[in-house]
């Protein structure tokens, strides 16, 4: 009988390949018809027509593989695509996400590179200009920090309240990070985002409803206010951008202005003042003064000091020098300026900075140059638009003066 069975057992299989078309799932299935053959002819005796019997059994045998096959893709689909019969609570768990992804496993770093990822819903190239650093090293570090939270045996929940506040620096930082990316979009077409600002305010909200002592997440939610509440003058008609001191005053949101005031305060006398609630008062401070000339500079350039001192982050330094040039003249601001190269290596606002100090001082030339390297180093739409145009009008003013 076995030698019968290598016998017919090629013969099957040509049949069942030119009847089907599918090599490996036919010679399966003569397989398993061989295998039949082997369990039931012993005992039933071999069947008249031993070949037809093969055939008809490997074909039955590949029919069922078939349904087999199409059944498990059909319940992998349901699966996929069908909603669970669960209850769906009435709760916004986005906040508890936003603690889930600040994950004990992480460097802080990492965690707010993957907050913003699911939560902000960011392109690792908005979130690598944010850190100012290259692209390609915010992708290793997004990947890593997935593998580690895949890794680590902690459980992913929101955490206890200890643990909780532990994490709230890396979770405001988040907020942060994408308010700014909504409010001044690095990449891109359009000035806003408005839909990144708008959520990391309701975020923002959430957390200060959750912790309404705490004074930093007051300050972060007051500097989201007091920021955008100058949003509807940012842009002109044709949706370019419009800087501080050249905006309609009258067009800023006065609402926002004091509830983010009202906010400020309580939170300057809830105890240690922090970074959030001393960027808060620099913003309240541009938001009180009716016209520009009326800005407290002083006051501005002196909290910009306290800041710089707290974080030592360089953006907080280049605007120290804004603040500067406006209390003791450009050549202060450019001082202050040249402490960056190293720290703020190809960025277009050093650039941008530099040349708006550079006009200011009468070098028409230095200011030219700076616009235009600028222009060529950002990626927002607006911004390059902003900046050639700057560079042109001023070029064009010295061409006329020779």
């Amino acid at each position: 009988m076995e030698d019968l069975l290598r016998e017919f057992a090629p013969q099957v299989l040509g049949v069942l390949v030119r009847r089907f078309g599918d090599f490996d799932a036919a010679e399966d299935a003569v397989q398993e018809a061989l295998l039949a053959a082997a369990l039931r002819w012993p005992v039933d005796g071999v069947p008249d027509n031993p070949r037809g019997w093969l055939i008809r059994a490997g074909a039955n045998k590949f029919v069922d593989q078939v349904r087999n096959e199409v059944a498990r893709r059909e319940r992998e689909r349901r699966a996929a695509f069908e909603e669970p019969p669960i209850d769906v609570p009435d709760r916004d768990d986005t906040l508890t996400l936003l603690f889930l992804c600040c994950h004990p496993a992480l460097t802080p770093a990492s965690a707010i590179a993957l907050t913003l990822r699911a939560v902000g819903g960011l392109t690792t190239a908005e979130i690598a200009h944010a850190f100012l650093v290259p692209e390609a090293t915010m992708a290793q570090r997004i990947s890593r920090a997935k593998q580690r939270i895949k890794a680590s045996a902690i459980p992913l929940r929101l955490p206890d309240p200890p643990d909780r506040r532990a994490r709230l620096r890396s979770v405001l930082h988040v907020l942060y990070l994408i308010f700014n990316e909504g409010y001044a979009g690095s990449t891109g077409p359009d000035v806003h985002r408005t839909e990144l600002s708008a959520e990391a305010i309701r975020l923002t909200r959430t957390a200060h409803r959750m912790l309404p002592g705490d004074g930093e997440v007051a300050g972060l939610l007051a500097l989201m206010l007091l920021t955008d509440a100058r949003r509807p003058a940012r842009t002109g008609a044709g949706g370019e951008l419009i800087p501080l001191e050249e905006q309609d005053r009258s067009r800023w949101d006065r609402q926002l202005i004091k509830e983010g005031t009202a906010l400020l305060d309580a939170a300057m006398t809830s105890g240690t003042v922090g970074e959030y609630q001393l960027q808060a008062a620099i913003a309240a401070l541009h938001d009180r003064a009716a016209r520009v000339r009326d800005t407290d500079w002083p006051q501005i350039l002196a909290l910009y000091g306290l800041l710089d001192q707290l974080t030592g982050n360089p953006m907080v330094t280049l605007n120290r020098a804004v603040a500067a040039s406006m209390v003791h003249g450009p050549a202060e601001g450019l001082r202050l300026l040249a402490t960056l190269d190293e720290r703020l290596p190809g960025h277009y606002r050093l650039d941008a900075v530099r040349a708006h100090l550079y006009e200011w001082s009468g070098d028409t030339g230095a200011a030219v140059t700076h616009y235009r390297t600028a222009a060529a180093r950002t990626t927002s739409a607006p911004e390059r638009h902003y900046l050639t145009t700057r560079a042109a009008r001023l070029n064009e003013l010295r061409e006329n003066n020779k």
